[in-house]
């Protein structure tokens, strides 16, 4: 009885098919499309993440007084406050391009951010490499110097700084604002990251103390909320983001502003980006273990297919050491959704979109005991990432508003 009445069942519906004209085929094959396309737009809305909001407290800082001791909660600078009023004038007035608008100016030349979630027993020893080199290169207290923003006289055909400085032929010549700051977010840390940077910032002394800025999350964002977070209260005219575990070789930096300069757009626009690539063959990476090495390049596989093209050409998405010219800020930490590890390639691909030229410079690196990645579930997590990630932009999930 069953089998006759399926029988009869495909006869019916073969004899429909056969009657049926092309066009309503078509219109048929059209709406299915049409309702998947929009069922997956809702999964991809409601898995896609969202950002939560910024509590008061978050947009504060401490540091260290002259006298020693830590200062009460003060406001963090935004230049994204007056970036907004800037761009509200200008389209009262008719010019809808942000191309019209700047960023407001830089009162340092180099801002680092820190981003740390329990790391007091590594961040001391990245901050003093990284204020030894900050100091050095770009402090204040070196008049007349291409380390500080100046330039100075230099023999014909000496090469460039390495800081990323210019030298000329003439006497030193003001070209920008000079000196350094440290922002560093401890992201919800339990341990004792907040006094470890505050104690360090302590032994530096008068001179350098206030320079470090301490800000804490409340709750845990990921690295890349705190990456962000930290971004958008820059004074610097470069910016630039290290991990706390100071793997990356600091003072490779210059070859970063380097790099940079040679790239910006006439807006002052460009991303550096540290790369560890030049690395894949050496003994470092090649004694690591055959599932770290296979999960590695199946990410780069999977990068190249879903990542827009000049994003998918870099070959070091990952390196925790990028910068940042101030006037490309705008155009992409305001934008930013992702808070996980994934979050280095959606800077990217909104570099992308603004067509910010990106430069991938080889830097030093070593393996840093502590990581607090899992290599097998933050793989398979970054891989997920990336496919909502990029599906929530190709779908208008996220939006440049």
């Amino acid at each position: 009885m069953v089998p006759a009445m399926a029988t009869e069942i495909v006869t019916t519906i073969t004899d429909a098919v056969n009657h049926a004209s092309l066009f309503t085929l078509a219109a048929y094959a059209l709406f299915s499309l049409f309702l998947l396309s929009q069922v997956f737009y809702v999964f991809i809305y409601i898995v896609a993440p969202t950002p939560r909001d910024i509590l008061r407290s978050e947009t504060t800082y401490k540091h260290i007084e002259d006298n020693g001791s830590i200062s009460h909660s003060k406001p963090l600078p935004y230049w994204k406050s007056t970036y907004d009023q800037r761009k509200m004038t200008a389209r009262e007035k008719g010019a809808l391009s942000d191309s019209n608008i700047d960023i407001e100016d830089a009162e340092v030349f180099m801002s680092l951010v820190v981003p740390a979630f329990n790391e007091e027993n590594r961040l001391g020893i990245m901050l003093r490499e990284a204020v030894e080199f900050l100091q050095k290169e770009y402090g204040k207290s070196k008049p007349e110097s291409a380390a500080n923003g100046s330039l100075r006289r230099r023999p014909k055909g000496a090469p460039e700084q390495s800081n990323g400085h210019l030298t000329t032929g003439n006497a030193s010549v003001k070209t920008g604002p000079t000196g350094w700051e440290i922002l560093i977010i401890s992201d919800g840390s339990k341990d004792k990251t907040l006094d470890t940077a505050l104690d360090f910032a302590r032994s530096l002394g008068t001179e350098s103390a206030g320079l470090i800025r301490v800000t804490s999350l409340v709750e845990n964002r990921g690295k890349g909320g705190a990456v962000t977070h930290g971004m958008r209260h820059v004074r610097g005219k470069y910016a630039v983001f290290a991990d706390a575990d100071g793997a990356s070789k600091f003072e490779d930096l210059g070859k970063l502003v380097r790099e940079l300069k040679k790239i910006e757009d006439k807006d002052g626009r460009g991303v550096a980006v540290g790369s560890r690539a030049h690395l894949v063959g050496s003994e470092e990476v090649v004694k690591r273990s055959f599932i770290r090495n296979l999960l590695m390049h199946s990410f780069h596989l999977l990068l190249w297919v879903l990542t827009p093209p000049a994003t998918a050409a870099i070959r070091d998405t990952q390196c925790g050491f990028k910068l940042f010219s101030r006037p490309a800020l705008p155009y992409i930490i305001p934008h930013m959704h992702s808070e996980s590890w994934i979050f280095d390639v959606e800077m990217l691909m909104l570099a992308e979109a603004a067509a910010i030229p990106v430069a991938e410079v080889p830097i030093g690196w070593h393996e840093v005991q502590g990581s607090k990645l899992n290599v097998l579930w933050d793989s398979l997590g970054m891989a997920w990432g990336l496919f909502i990630l990029r599906a929530a932009w190709a779908m208008g999930v996220y939006r440049r508003t």
